[in-house]
């Protein structure tokens, strides 16, 4: 087992926090975070790229380049693969643990289930090491399957949910990850039918962390939520600062922005 994977087997989940660039990343390290995920949409926002379509291979790629060397473990978001072709997923797959990605998340957008399967597949042959967290979108896209909706056995997710999820494992997921599910009683239902580890992505309207813990989620993610909170920080300061008022929260110094700088420079 990598040290990665030993951190979704440990006595608490792994909390994931997301970064989209190096200060970001730096600054959750910082504060003890063994590892740190990336998110695609604060990666594709950055670069003024639209998110979740195939269009930020080369700025993911580039930002793995970046945090693949620093003294934490690194699991890249890697949008459904940025090909629908699994030996072009697979390769990409391998370019990220050349450059010291340890992680991979990979969305099935809602497409045919074995062509993510085979995906899946593809990059545990090709980087074998590389923990593969397949997420399916049934939940996050709305497609009509709504939560606890009695069809699933008895889990309280849809048939289609655990259909994806089965194929997955199958094809050699080391993790799931269902965003969007926030009830309970079906998160802690799900996890007692995995073989693998339940990913959750937080949400500040569901479970808390210690009782996504309580369920036996083994991983919890942020995803996009600490960069668009960033974003909604800077819109306050300029906004109190027009108004005649003083910003408040949590700023960093110019030195302390400094000292994550990769080479000491500003």
């Amino acid at each position: 087992m990598t040290p990665f994977a030993a951190l979704h087997h440990g006595d608490t989940p792994l909390l994931l926090p997301n970064a989209w660039d190096h200060a970001s990343a730096a600054v959750l390290a910082a504060q003890g975070f063994p590892a740190v995920g990336t998110t695609s949409l604060g990666v594709a926002a950055a670069a003024g790229l639209p998110d979740g379509a195939a269009a930020t291979r080369d700025e993911t790629l580039r930002l793995a380049l970046t945090l693949g060397t620093e003294p934490f473990l690194l699991s890249v978001d890697a949008e459904s693969g940025f090909s629908d072709n699994p030996d072009e997923v697979a390769e990409f797959a391998r370019e990220l643990a050349a450059v010291g990605a340890v992680g991979i998340n990979l969305e099935d957008g809602l497409g045919p289930v074995q062509v993510h399967a085979a995906k899946i597949a593809a990059v545990k042959a090709a980087a074998p090491d590389l923990f593969v967290n397949a997420r399916t979108d049934t939940y996050w896209l709305g497609e009509g399957e709504g939560e606890g909706d009695g069809h699933g056995d008895g889990v309280g997710v849809g048939v289609d949910t655990l259909h994806r999820l089965d194929a997955y494992q199958q094809a050699g997921a080391d993790g799931v990850f269902v965003p969007g599910l926030t009830d309970p009683a079906a998160i802690g239902a799900l996890v007692e039918r995995l073989d693998v580890p339940l990913n959750i992505l937080y949400s500040p309207t569901g479970p808390t962390f210690p009782e996504l813990a309580a369920l036996g989620v083994r991983r919890v993610s942020l995803g996009s939520l600490p960069y668009r909170r960033a974003l909604g920080a800077m819109l306050e300061t300029v906004t109190a600062v027009a108004e005649g008022r003083s910003p408040q929260g949590a700023t960093l110094s110019y030195e302390e922005v400094v000292a994550l700088g990769r080479d000491g420079t500003p």
